[in-house]
């Protein structure tokens, strides 16, 4: 079943109806950046269990098996003292009589009833409705076996409200103006035209401005080394947006410029564990394809994950890809490749900035 957006007129009347307790002056949420809190009934959550997980404990491999997510189930009566959570999901069916489901059919608005019952939406997300920097979702449908299909049918965007805001809070965590590479951002915008964040601690690298790449590289030489690099193609053919031109591109990159001592071994993609995830996504304000997968020694002595937006730039003809990876060989990497991502988006052409934000970079530069 296709879900459709609910209008905005329509999720401040949910707001209003079930959230009247809104204010401007909430804590942080706190707990588990990975873990979801979720609120249903014991029976109601059995049911849908196996498609609640399929759809948020995905497991990914940096090469270590990691959760995306974690799923906890609570009763109704506790939600009261976990109203601070990061992470809440409240479900409950129309026709079901449980605690949480009458809790969710007495809070809603009739003309939500309706968008429910006429099979329009089932899903309803809240951000800062206990605390701040929190998602609450609220999952509902007419019956447990419409719930468990929608769940199945909308898992991607399901899984990315969680992300999304994760990520929002992992950026402002990181995110130090007083500490940032502030002249290598200014040097970027100006020499090609975009720029993204730059943490404290990272060196460029590599600018070769002849053959369109850069390098920004963290951590050298220590147990956790990120490398980011820009690589772009002026007047590109459409053509070069799909997953094939995203990986021959990719290698052709990596192994020109990404070697070990006396280029005895470069860096590829590895396909061995399993092949590269291709999908749709949002970057720099538009249409991009992100690619996630691992990387390798071509010697096969070392590897990681990497994550690869790529895009083509309407306004000047480029073709953009946009790659962070992690090597750290004896940690867990989801944290790591999640903190790259979030630097990564970031990442903004010059025409999405705005005149007096482009004055205050370049300023750095005087």
């Amino acid at each position: 079943m296709k879900t459709k957006t609910l209008p905005l007129f329509i999720l401040l009347l949910f707001s209003f109806y079930l959230f009247p307790g809104c204010n401007n002056k909430q804590k942080p949420a706190i707990g588990k950046e990975d873990e979801i809190i979720v609120i249903a009934d014991s029976t109601l959550y059995y049911q849908i269990e196996p498609e609640m997980l399929h759809v948020f404990e995905k497991i990914i491999y940096t090469p270590q098996p990691e959760n995306l997510f974690n799923l906890k189930r609570e009763n109704l009566k506790n939600l009261n003292k976990l109203k601070n959570r990061k992470n809440i999901i409240i479900i409950g069916t129309l026709d079901s009589d449980d605690a949480v489901s009458e809790y969710i059919k007495a809070s809603l608005d009739s003309s939500v009833t309706k968008l429910v019952k006429e099979r329009k939406n089932f899903f309803f997300n809240k951000n800062d409705l206990w605390a701040k920097h929190q998602l609450v979702m609220f999952l509902t449908a007419n019956s447990i076996d419409e719930l468990k299909q929608n769940i199945l049918n909308a898992n991607e965007e399901l899984l990315y409200s969680f992300r999304q805001t994760s990520n929002k809070r992992l950026f402002a965590k990181l995110y130090k103006p007083g500490l940032e590479m502030k002249k290598i951002k200014a040097r970027l915008l100006k020499s090609y035209g975009w720029t993204f964040y730059i943490q404290p601690g990272t060196e460029l690298a590599i600018n070769d401005s002849l053959n369109n790449f850069v390098w920004l590289r963290s951590g050298r030489n220590t147990p956790i080394e990120r490398w980011i690099f820009v690589h772009w193609i002026n007047n590109a053919n459409p053509d070069y947006l799909n997953k094939d031109s995203v990986t021959t591109i990719r290698n052709r990159i990596t192994k020109k410029y990404f070697t070990v001592a006396e280029d005895s071994a470069y860096v590829e993609i590895a396909t061995e564990m399993s092949k590269p995830k291709v999908s749709q996504a949002t970057f720099n304000d538009g249409y991009s394809l992100m690619t996630q997968g691992f990387w390798k020694f071509s010697d096969k002595s070392g590897g990681g994950p990497f994550i690869n937006y790529s895009f083509l730039d309407e306004n000047t003809g480029r073709f953009y890809m946009v790659d962070a990876s992690i090597f750290a060989p004896k940690y867990y990497k989801k944290k790591l490749i999640q903190q790259a991502d979030v630097i990564l988006n970031s990442f903004k052409t010059k025409d999405k900035l705005s005149k007096k934000r482009i004055e205050e970079i370049l300023s750095e530069l005087d």
